[in-house]
């Protein structure tokens, strides 16, 4: 039997009022997905470009090469790969027992030979008559432990590097990323990572820099043997943003040495502005916010930073670990104790940096941890939160104290620095360093200003 006309229109009719508010929720959800992604773009460390996924080579701040040259198909120089050893290479080379361990005997007279990393290299001079005839160590940043065979003996000997540090100048302008106005201004990408640790304490690289932002920096280059080996410091910087001008200037020598202001303050304060350097705020401090698993209305205590998982996660001031374990829905969690009553957490982390355990003391900018989704979490990113005597603060309110300015007798030599440092950065001066201390680390070698800028 078939349904009459005015049944099946009726069955029509439910089957749309059922259709209509499901239809209407999909388009609700997908247009608060698609706010959801402009609000991160928006507050990602960059206006336009997101964040690049970590890389441990980052850490190191410093071009990292395979650095192999080839003649007729020979290798003449090779970079150790992770895990190698020393005694792994020279194993290679058809020596006997006695005559492996008198050659590494003498290399082990000039290095470490257990600290061995990938940046480290070797080159051998080995004929396949006459054997291995000489092996050179080059320890990355240092100088090289050389051995040769002399009138069937080993004979070993060490050349330290001739270390130069070049300063040179780059400015530039945001349109996409810092990153790519540096490399446009013909600097280095790691230049970014320098920044970012000098600016830490008064620049949120997560949300405040904005197309139009302009840069000047001055920063070393160092050489060894002539060669260029890697990034040294940033020596100054200006960097304008949006309308607010940031000076950093360094000074002291050993571990006195810092940045300060324009006026002799310290750039250093009790508080980092953020605890990752690269990242972006998805979810603010609020005390009524829609929670993406719970699917209901609740005070979120803290500050959302997405990132790929395993960034490393950065106490943000000196204190105490109080705590490092699972914490219910905010999964793996990291608390530490600070003076003057704040507690910091670190909420939803993927695995715990090494020896961070209750009652272990961790000085600023230390890795504690690393991004996760472990606990009530739909993505990577770290919950970050303060406390202050028990009271639940806005971490990016987080007012910072500052460290001693330079001190008065030093003041004039500071202010004739940065005078020299100023017309450096703005007028594209030639460098003109202070004559260097007795005990100076390096030599500083002043350089005609870049003369490829970002307009």
């Amino acid at each position: 039997m078939g349904y009459a006309p005015g049944n099946q229109m009726s069955a029509r009719r439910g089957r749309w009022r059922l259709a209509l508010p499901l239809g209407l929720a999909g388009v609700a959800l997908a247009l608060g997905a698609i706010t959801d992604r402009l609000e991160a773009r928006i507050e990602s460390p960059f206006p336009v470009a997101a964040s690049a996924a970590y890389h441990p080579l980052l850490a190191a701040m410093r071009p990292v090469s395979a650095r192999t040259a080839v003649l007729d198909g020979i290798p003449l120089e090779m970079a150790f790969q992770p895990g190698q050893t020393v005694s792994d290479v020279l194993s290679g080379f058809d020596l006997e027992p006695p005559q492996l361990q008198r050659v590494i005997d003498e290399l082990a007279k000039h290095a470490d030979l257990r600290r061995i990393r990938p940046q480290d290299s070797y080159a051998v001079d080995y004929d396949p008559d006459s054997g291995l005839r000489s092996f050179v160590l080059t320890v990355d940043g240092k100088g090289k432990a050389a051995v040769r065979r002399e009138d069937g003996t080993w004979q070993g000997s060490w050349r330290e590097f001739s270390r130069l540090a070049v300063v040179e100048r780059v400015s530039g302008r945001l349109e996409d990323s810092l990153e790519q106005a540096i490399r446009a201004a013909g600097g280095e990408a790691a230049l970014t990572y320098l920044m970012a640790d000098v600016l830490q304490w008064d620049l949120d690289f997560t949300r405040d820099l904005r197309t139009g932002d302009t840069f000047d920096i001055l920063y070393e280059r160092v050489f060894f043997d002539g060669a260029y080996h890697s990034l040294g410091g940033i020596v100054a910087l200006s960097y304008d943003n949006r309308g607010r001008r940031l000076e950093a200037y360094r000074h002291g020598t050993g571990a006195e040495r810092g940045y300060y202001d324009a006026e002799g303050r310290p750039l250093r304060k009790m508080f980092l502005r953020s605890p990752m350097r690269y990242s972006r705020v998805t979810s603010r401090f609020s005390g009524r916010r829609f929670h993406p698993v719970l699917k209901r209305y609740s005070p979120h205590y803290g500050v959302d930073y997405g990132a790929p998982t395993g960034t490393p996660v950065r106490v943000t001031a000196n204190g105490v670990v109080l705590a490092a374990g699972w914490k219910g829905g905010g999964g793996r969690t990291v608390q530490v104790r600070h003076p003057n009553g704040y507690v910091t957490a670190y909420l939803h982390l993927s695995k715990f940096a090494s020896g961070i355990r209750s009652g272990r003391r961790v000085q600023q900018g230390e890795v504690i941890g690393y991004v996760g989704s472990s606990g009530l979490a739909t993505g990577p990113h770290l919950d970050y939160r303060v406390q202050r005597d028990g009271r639940w603060i806005d971490p990016l309110s987080l007012a910072s104290m500052p460290a001693d300015p330079v001190a008065r007798e030093d003041m004039p030599a500071f202010l004739a620095e940065r005078d020299r440092l100023r017309r450096s950065l703005w007028e594209q001066a030639p460098y003109e360093p202070a004559p260097p201390p007795v005990a100076a680390e390096i030599t500083l070698a002043a350089a005609v200003p870049s003369s490829t800028e970002a307009g």
